[in-house]
């Protein structure tokens, strides 16, 4: 979440695996949806990070997938319009598709 310096490190790895060609795709839970809610980007948890909503832009314009767990959005009030646009809201099932079809997992 935006409160935990590991964000800004899940998004730096997520941000290198995409500039060196690999095809990334995050699925955030918990806390973490808060990094794509609308107007959350300007949590900067390392100072020598760039700010979490640059992360994110960088990442997705980069070509990367980010889903976020429907049940996560639920229970904090969230819905469709609170998150950035081209975030899909996705259960469990489709990340474990893609690892059927052979992806690798890190977790932070």
């Amino acid at each position: 979440g935006l409160n935990d310096e590991r964000s800004s490190v899940g998004w730096t790895v997520a941000n290198s695996g995409i500039n060196t060609g690999l095809d990334v795709s995050v699925f955030l839970v918990s806390s973490a949806v808060d990094c794509v809610r609308k107007y959350a980007g300007a949590a900067q948890l390392n100072p020598l990070d760039p700010t979490i909503g640059e992360m994110v832009d960088n990442f997705m314009e980069s070509g990367g997938n980010i889903m976020v767990c429907p049940a996560c959005i639920k229970v904090r009030g969230y819905g469709p319009k609170d998150l950035l646009e081209g975030v899909e809201i996705k259960g469990a099932p489709a990340m474990h598709e893609m690892i059927k079809d052979g992806a690798a997992t890190l977790s932070f």
